[in-house]
């Protein structure tokens, strides 16, 4: 297979990701592994070395110059303009505050440092969150749960408190709703009953806790329709999704927010609430 294909490579990041989509099945395990990692940390690639970025995606520089070039770009650099370009168009000031906290104040341990740099990326990721995530698909997935008879919520270490939130607000919603919650490790027992006729909300993120997948891809073959909340079009979540809904958090210092992800759910519960109102 040629680098191109006898085309040349997209110059923005939503044909980078349709390229991608349809080359994953042939493409080399690692160079999968570091196409995941771009479109889950786009300001990564664009602000990063190539030393740097392969530290964080666990591969050798050399892969990610051999992953660019396989794909049609002459080099690293050449990919990097991409995602600058997307980055610079959509939330310049949020990522260049980031960057300046990363590597001066942001570094210490002072409360108020660490304050002002956790809410600078709970900002970043929210409006990144409303520049890429289209309304349609919230409106499907709304529907999809709104048509469930029961709605199973599974989401398991650092994506527990999203499904947690879940089961609150459309409790108070008046829905019906079973939270997967891993106790005992009793979860496949807790999504057992899972049919057609109800809906899961599957919510994981790089790296994608194993137990998710399994669960959610076990309820899938059951032709349950599936809602997946996740950070890449790579997910182990999408083969499986009846809807996705893509949300990648900025993070700071090494802790990714959780802030962008908890407004969706909220935007969900509610919207979901609406529309079975409406039905």
């Amino acid at each position: 297979m040629t680098a191109t294909e006898g085309t040349a490579p997209p110059r923005d990041l939503e044909g980078l990701k349709d390229l991608l989509l349809a080359r994953r099945d042939r493409l080399p395990r690692r160079l999968v592994q570091v196409a995941a990692f771009a479109l889950e940390n786009p300001d990564e690639i664009a602000f990063g070395t190539v030393a740097s970025v392969a530290a964080q995606a666990n591969v050798q520089p050399s892969t990610l110059i051999r992953f660019a070039q396989t794909i049609g770009y002459a080099g690293f650099s050449d990919l990097q303009d991409v995602f600058r370009a997307q980055l610079k168009a959509r939330w310049p000031d949020y990522r260049e505050r980031l960057a300046r906290l990363g590597t001066g104040r942001g570094r210490t341990d002072h409360a108020g440092d660490l304050l002002d740099g956790f809410a600078e990326s709970g900002i970043a990721s929210i409006e990144r969150l409303r520049s890429t995530l289209r309304h349609e698909d919230i409106e499907a997935a709304a529907k999809v749960i709104a048509g469930a008879d029961t709605i199973f919520l599974l989401g398991l270490r650092r994506a527990f408190p999203v499904t947690a939130y879940l089961a609150y607000a459309l409790g108070k919603l008046g829905l019906r709703a079973v939270l997967i919650d891993q106790v005992g490790a009793m979860a496949p027992e807790q999504i057992g009953s899972a049919a057609r006729r109800d809906a899961l909300i599957a919510v994981s993120f790089s790296p994608y806790t194993p137990a998710t997948v399994e669960l959610t891809r076990a309820a899938a073959q059951r032709q349950v329709p599936v809602v997946a909340i996740t950070d890449s079009p790579l997910s182990p979540l999408a083969p499986n999704a009846t809807v996705q809904l893509e949300i990648v958090e900025a993070d700071y210092s090494g802790f990714r927010s959780l802030s962008a992800t908890l407004c969706l759910a909220q935007a969900l519960a509610v919207a979901t609430g609406a529309r079975r109102e409406r039905d």
